[in-house]
């Protein structure tokens, strides 16, 4: 137990990381008129508190925050400190217990530096992700949004952790260059703790540096030869014997395993993970992700053998890289198929537990929020399986901030603290699903110091529906199935639709032929069908028309809302302004996926039954679209630079000027859609 008398407070050395949070505390304190208030902080014992959970009680002119660790102690003090930032006196904040609602809370990161998609959207960070300043910095912003591990991604990790004395080739560094990369993880792995942020090193496998591949006359990607298997264990536990505040390693089962069966696969990790975890000094977590492993029961086997101190964590991507969907599990990525293996938790495990991965290969650019969204998945998908999540992507990375033109006013250092709204629906609501809008309102009222928060949050909820909407009517699986906010899709899966082949834009013909995701939803061409033999709608699908009128709705009401924000738009500051455009872009994606919806229902009526009238209401349909398209475009233009998003090379695409992204440059596609409608003719 410690007690804080007035602004003076006193805490146990043994809670690390305290002291930022004090030092936040009094100045919040001071602030807010604060004066003569005792913070009593009482450590341990607490029966109805679960580990991360706090309460916070108050009595005469004390406040008493309980806790049984160190992170429900700094949660407690956080919560404590957001109520005064709101204004409240102490004698105003309602007393009240929190236990989390997820046990795991962590974000995905891919590091740039051996990076799974090579790009130069990967390449832009490699400073910023050396320099732990930036770490500090999303650091604190997961501690403020209780997430609770990080999980670092990339291709082969050891080379710049540590340099073996039976594999000095293996390493491309000098010795001083290895002791600069080894002061870098110590550090992060450092801050990590001290914010209660368990850290994770992931790979893909089977992967192995150049440097060592040359020496020993190996391959570096797909190499089983027992050369490859021994260096991996040692390199194993060289790094969890080199880094102490190094909670866990990850595998992926993934591109580089091939011509390997599922039990092949599954004895390379426990002959090289497994064994290397276990020869180590110490014991730590170990994360199998689900992607690809191909058996759950020749993953059972391997982590029954492994007998880890620890309940073993699961990754399971849920619909495959798009989550931002439905919160209906549909598909993953345990398997090319994309079927859902109930194995992985029938019969339920007891030793380890399933975390959904919510992936976002989205939205990179435009400010995202939808906390009844995540509420609903949360809710669908708790199960006594599982006991967290993931979120992050593998096409973005939220550091160096490339995307927004320098002239404009910036306001932020990186780029996860422009989606800073995304981090904390998600971290928050995954922490206590509880948590009211209220919590998120207040946050845009005291960052742009305002009263117009629950008209604000309201408006995102209406206009971030729209990716949601799309990635659950059209159907995608793998990264570059789908840009949500691009309208764009790369590659088609195979048996998923037409492609056009003429650009990574949705064209109309595209989104007419595509299956959808979402059960829910008819497509297009079964919508069509049932119409043209005027057949009857089950009363339990959405039909295309639907969702138009849906996404119209939406739109309407949110631009109700944006001209009454933006009308103070000048009064503060100009990243206010820019979340106001970034409403608006939203709202006219709306507008414009609805008008794409009637415009593909009114063609596809026209070649089934030679109706003119529908022909003509496509063409309508599509030119409506085409100005909203170029209102997106201005826009979107005011604030954002044209910026990289895929590398066609890496994929086989021929024209590299495609690797490019930026609304304007999508207009030429959106007026070949009113060409194919015009030259569209009756099928008999």
């Amino acid at each position: 137990m410690f007690y804080a008398a007035a602004q003076t407070i006193n805490y146990p050395a043994e809670i690390p990381g305290m002291e930022r949070l004090i030092v936040k505390t009094k100045d919040v304190l001071a602030a807010n008129g604060v004066d003569d208030y005792d913070i009593i902080i009482e450590f341990g014992g607490h029966a109805t508190l679960k580990m991360e959970g706090y309460r916070i009680d108050w009595s005469g002119n004390q406040t008493i925050i309980s806790a049984n660790d160190f992170s429900g102690a700094r949660y407690g003090l956080l919560a404590f400190t957001e109520e005064i930032a709101n204004g409240r006196k102490p004698d105003q904040i309602n007393g009240r217990q929190v236990n989390p609602s997820m046990e795991v809370r962590a974000i995905k990161f891919n590091l740039p530096w051996d990076a799974y998609r090579e790009s130069l959207s990967m390449d832009y960070h490699l400073s910023t992700c050396r320099d732990l300043k930036f770490w500090e910095a999303f650091l604190d912003m997961m501690m403020d949004n209780r997430f609770n591990q990080l999980a670092l991604y990339n291709m082969h990790p050891f080379q710049y952790m540590v340099k073996l004395p039976n594999y000095p080739e293996a390493s491309p560094f000098t010795d001083q260059e290895m002791a600069d990369w080894q002061v870098f993880w110590k550090g992060l792995f450092r801050m990590a703790k001290e914010r209660g942020v368990e850290v994770f090193i992931v790979n893909w496998n089977i992967v192995v540096p150049e440097s060592f591949a040359k020496h020993h006359g190996v391959k570096t990607l797909n190499d089983t030869s027992q050369v490859v298997r021994d260096y991996t264990r040692e390199a194993v536990t060289a790094v969890i014997d080199t880094y102490d505040d190094l909670s866990g390693l990850g595998v992926t089962l993934a591109d580089w395993m091939t011509k390997m069966t599922a039990a092949e696969r599954e004895d390379w990790i426990a002959e090289t993970f497994v064994a290397g975890m276990k020869a180590a000094n110490r014991p730590v977590k170990f994360l199998h992700r689900a992607v690809l492993s191909g058996s759950s029961n020749e993953m059972r086997r391997i982590l029954d053998a492994a007998d880890f101190q620890d309940p073993v964590q699961v990754e399971v991507k849920f619909n495959w890289s798009h989550g931002h969907s439905t919160p209906k599990l549909l598909i993953t990525h345990a398997s090319e198929s994309g079927a859902v293996n109930t194995g992985y938790w029938n019969p339920a495990p007891e030793n380890y537990k399933i975390e959904w991965m919510v992936r976002n290969e989205d939205f990179f650019i435009l400010r995202w929020g939808e906390p009844d969204f995540i509420r609903s998945h949360i809710k669908t998908n708790t199960a006594d399986f599982m006991n967290g999540y993931y979120i992050g992507s593998e096409g973005y990375i939220p550091a160096f901030e490339y995307f927004t033109k320098p002239e404009i006013g910036r306001t932020w250092n990186y780029a996860f603290e422009r989606q800073w709204l995304f981090y904390s629906l998600w971290g928050r609501l995954l922490y206590d699903i509880n948590t009211p809008d209220t919590v998120f309102e207040e946050q845009f009222n005291r960052k742009y110091r305002m009263d117009q928060g629950r008209q604000m949050l309201h408006a995102y909820k209406l206009v971030s529906k729209m990716p949601l909407r799309l990635a659950s009517f059209f159907g995608s699986t793998w990264d570059y199935t789908l840009y949500a906010e691009g309208f764009m899709s790369p590659v088609t899966p195979p048996g998923y639709g037409f492609d056009d082949k003429a650009s990574f834009f949705i064209s109309l013909e595209e989104l007419m032929d595509r299956k959808v995701l979402d059960p829910g939803y008819l497509s297009i061409k079964d919508y069509v069908a049932i119409q043209a033999e005027k057949e009857k709608v089950a009363e339990n699908k959405k039909t295309p028309l639907d969702l138009a009128n849906e996404l119209t709705a939406n739109a309407t009401e949110a631009d109700m809302l944006i001209r009454s924000l933006a009308a103070n738009g000048s009064v503060y500051t100009s990243e206010y302004n820019q979340e106001i455009d970034d409403l608006r872009a939203w709202s006219l994606l709306s507008r414009y996926f609805a008008r794409k919806l009637e415009a593909g229902v009114y063609l596809g009526l026209f070649r089934k039954t030679g109706d003119t009238s529908q022909k003509q209401q496509a063409v309508s349909a599509l030119e409506e679209a085409l100005v909203t398209w170029k209102d997106l475009s201005e826009v979107t233009s005011k604030n954002y630079i044209e910026v990289p998003y895929i590398v066609g090379g890496v994929f086989g695409f021929q024209d590299e000027r495609k690797d490019y992204f930026s609304w304007r440059s999508l207009i030429p596609e959106v007026e070949r859609d009113i060409e194919v409608a015009k030259s569209a003719s009756f099928q008999k």
